[in-house]
């Protein structure tokens, strides 16, 4: 998992969005409960926003250079699926370093 220490080459932000209470939202909730701390410790200049939401669906934001954003829907997912998600959102922000 080398690439979550490279988050803050590609991304200039990361959004988590999720409801505190809807069971839809229980895996994301788990992720950050997990994974915010290491995602942090290893990207401490990348802003990691966490946001709660009540009637909204778990979701992974990914903000790139010259404000290009990508978003990818987290319901049904698991924390491991959640997981590569993010990784592909890492990943797809190498096309558009300038």
């Amino acid at each position: 998992m080398a690439w979550r220490g490279q988050l803050s080459r590609n991304l200039k932000e990361l959004r988590i969005l999720f409801s505190p209470s809807s069971p839809s939202s229980s895996s994301t909730r788990a992720f950050i409960e997990n994974n915010y701390k290491d995602l942090k410790t290893k990207n401490p200049k990348l802003p990691i926003l966490i946001r709660e939401a009540t009637a909204i669906e778990p979701q992974l934001w990914a903000r790139y250079d010259m404000g290009v954003e990508r978003g990818i829907r987290l319901e049904g997912l698991n924390e491991q699926q959640i997981s590569k998600a993010l990784e592909d959102l890492a990943k797809g922000g190498e096309g558009l370093k300038g």
